[in-house]
C-alpha cells in the first residue's frame, strides 16, 4: 500500500468521524462527509467503499446520492426539527445574545440546506 492510499484511507475514517458527529450535533452536515469519505474510500480501497455502502448507519446518505433521488421529505422533517429542538436548548442552556444569534442563524442555514436535499 502506497502512501497515497493510506492518506486517503486517512482521510476517509476522518469524514466518516465528523459525519457521524453529524448525526448527532447538527453544527456538522453528515451528507458531505460521508460522500467524501466515500470518494476518498472508493480511491484507495474499494473494499472499505463497499463496506460503507454496505453499513446500516450511513448506506442511504450514499444511496440518496447515487440515485439522485433525494432525501425523502420525512426525513428531511425529521432532522430540521432534530436540528431545532438540540439548538433551542443549547441556546436556554448558554443564555447568551450572541450566542442566540449564531445558533439561529446556524439553524436557519442548516434547515435551508436540508430543505435543499429534498427532490421535487
Amino acid at each position: 500500500m502506497n502512501i497515497k492510499n493510506i492518506l486517503l484511507i486517512g482521510a476517509g475514517f476522518i469524514c466518516l468521524g465528523f459525519g457521524a458527529v453529524g448525526t448527532v450535533f447538527p453544527i456538522l452536515p453528515t451528507t458531505p462527509f460521508v460522500l467524501l469519505a466515500a470518494a476518498c474510500f472508493s480511491v484507495a480501497s474499494p473494499k472499505l467503499q463497499s463496506k460503507l455502502k454496505k453499513s446500516e448507519f450511513f448506506r442511504q446518505y450514499i444511496e440518496y446520492y447515487e440515485n439522485n433521488t433525494g432525501v425523502p421529505r420525512e426525513t428531511v422533517r425529521k432532522s430540521i426539527i432534530i436540528v431545532w429542538i438540540g439548538l433551542i436548548i443549547s441556546i436556554l442552556l448558554v443564555r447568551k445574545l450572541w450566542a442566540t444569534f449564531l445558533l439561529t442563524a446556524i439553524g436557519v442555514g442548516v434547515s435551508i440546506y436540508l430543505r435543499s436535499l429534498i427532490k421535487e
